[in-house]
């Protein structure tokens, strides 16, 4: 009798232990990260689920950046299916939540992962809600940045003993640095993608922004007033950039690289991410002294267009992701928080603080020189017609991008932006 119940007891220990293995949650995990995106998030998922061998495991897949991958999370979340954490762009926020796909993340369930709104930037926590609500957590802020060549700047006197830019700051003062960089035999003082709409919405939401302007006011009503007139200031700023021939037109993106690397610009605005580009170059050899900042303050104050790839929790139709899978996820997202180091290295800035203001961060060049930005970042307008690949995006596209290039003047491209736009709301 005794030797039964030994037996019974080893047997109900080892079915314990056994049913301890298989509570293992494994978390279905899907992004848009590919090039060196995809690399650093694949080794940091590598790194996560090497630490929590046992308790829970991510299974990622990868699918096709912008369109493809959010009309995927929409159908898929619609019939009950999809991944239980996924990576979002804040910018497409409004539309996931009024088409239905994104499940609201509770108070609870963010003080219960160890993450509070106060360590993130105001505007990038923000950002991550809908009418109050929160449906997702930021992991990033990109943005757009100054890259300069250090060399052409010090000879044309636009460099500090600290090495970074000098004398930038103001539209009059800017244009005058480019063109002492073009008579000093630079061809263009600065490259731009200048032959699409989603680079130059940036830069121009960037010259709104600093001048307090409204794309979008709260009332719905696009360039209302004299949003209108500042609208007009920022086109009007790089439109003349490109006539005066201090910067190229209709340039596509990897031309507008191969300007500044080649050394025919002495400056270059892009996104944070070319910043490894630059990097990767300058190791083999094949680059100049380069540095980047947060773009010069045009206008009144400091302000740059910003996006943040975020978590963001799907809302399955019928399928509800369990409370058990949530705190799985949960735990998830504050780990990739807490461990978003790594992710600089693609040139985005952390968006959990106690990483952005660690010492760690603060040797990682040029990074934390423009870090500077996530305090006055602006995200673009909260509305089902903003964000990546969105009607905003594409009326960038018809109307800014041929007034940067002079085949329209500033003030009709905005009045048909502003109407086109207004439009499809109505």
């Amino acid at each position: 009798m005794k030797s039964f119940l030994k037996v019974a007891m080893m047997s109900a220990a080892l079915l314990s232990t056994t049913g301890l293995v298989h509570a293992q949650e494994v978390v279905t995990w899907w992004d848009f990260l590919g090039g060196g995106d995809g690399v650093r998030m694949k080794a940091l998922i590598e790194k996560f689920n090497e630490e929590n061998k046992g308790k829970i495991e991510i299974q990622a897949t990868t699918l096709e950046w912008g369109t493809p991958f959010y009309t995927k999370v929409q159908t898929s979340a619609a019939i009950g299916e999809g991944p239980d954490v996924m990576t979002y762009h804040l910018s497409r926020l409004p539309l996931g939540v009024q088409s239905g796909a994104l499940s609201e993340i509770t108070a609870d369930e963010i003080a219960a992962a160890g993450l509070s709104a106060s360590d993130y930037a105001d505007s990038n926590w923000k950002a991550a809600q809908v009418d109050g609500k929160q449906y997702a957590i930021p992991f990033d802020i990109h943005s757009i940045i100054l890259y300069y060549n250090k060399d052409m700047l010090k000879a044309a006197g636009l460099l500090g003993d600290d090495g970074l830019p000098k004398g930038l700051d103001g539209v009059d003062n800017f244009k005058a640095a480019l063109q002492k960089l073009k008579d000093g035999g630079a061809e263009y003082g600065v490259s731009i993608h200048s032959a699409a709409g989603d680079s130059q919405w940036r830069i121009f939401y960037s010259l709104l922004g600093q001048q307090d302007g409204k794309f979008l006011d709260d009332q719905g009503q696009f360039l209302a007033g004299d949003n209108l007139d500042k609208a007009v200031k920022a086109v009007n700023v790089v439109q003349d950039w490109v006539k005066s021939g201090l910067a190229p037109a209709s340039t596509e993106y990897p031309a507008s690289i191969a300007l500044f690397t080649g050394g025919k610009a002495a400056m270059h605005i892009n996104g944070v991410w070319e910043v490894p580009t630059m990097t990767d170059l300058k190791a083999k050899g094949e680059l100049f002294d380069w540095g980047a900042i947060a773009l010069p303050t045009f206008f009144d104050h400091p302000a740059t267009w910003a996006d943040s790839h975020s978590f963001a929790i799907p809302n399955r139709v019928g399928n509800p992701v369990s409370a058990e899978k949530r705190a799985a996820v949960m735990q998830v997202i504050a780990w990739m928080n807490k461990n978003s180091l790594a992710w600089a290295d693609a040139g985005h800035i952390p968006a959990y603080s106690p990483v952005r203001d660690s010492e760690e961060f603060k040797t990682k060049q040029p990074n934390a020189t423009y870090s500077v930005l996530a305090q006055t970042a602006v995200f673009d307008p909260s509305s089902v017609l903003a964000g990546v690949a969105s009607p905003v995006y594409d009326a960038a596209g018809n109307y800014l991008m041929p007034a940067i290039n002079g085949e329209l003047d500033a003030q009709s491209a905005m009045e048909q932006m502003r109407d086109d736009l207004q439009g499809q709301v109505e």
